[in-house]
């Protein structure tokens, strides 16, 4: 089990590390978990695209994947509008991150 500072759980620093919009911190809190959901793995693509951050077509990629080999039983549907979420990242963060929440908790993350 990961120690608990004075700055909190690992899990509490990679929140804070979100709101502060940057890839570097929120790249580097996410390191210190030992599992980020998709749901997670969606905010931290949020800032990649916010930020203009080259890890975002990766993350993306990433994120697909893992929704298709943790959840078998996704749809085609679901997978297709994974990806045009992430196409519309860029300029539309807020939905897409929506959009992507709404399928991870569809597959059941």
């Amino acid at each position: 089990m990961p120690a608990v500072t004075s700055q909190g759980s690992p899990y509490s620093r990679f929140q804070r590390a979100l709101k502060t919009g940057n890839p570097h911190i929120v790249h580097a809190a996410a390191r210190e978990l030992p599992y980020i959901s998709l749901k997670d793995a969606a905010s931290i693509c949020a800032v990649y695209a916010e930020t203009r951050d080259d890890r975002l077509r990766p993350a993306a990629i990433r994120w697909i994947y893992r929704l298709c080999t943790e959840h078998p039983a996704v749809s085609l549907e679901d997978v297709t509008a994974a990806a045009a979420a992430f196409e519309t990242m860029p300029t539309r963060r807020q939905d897409a991150v929506q959009a992507l929440q709404t399928i991870a908790a569809r597959a059941g993350t």
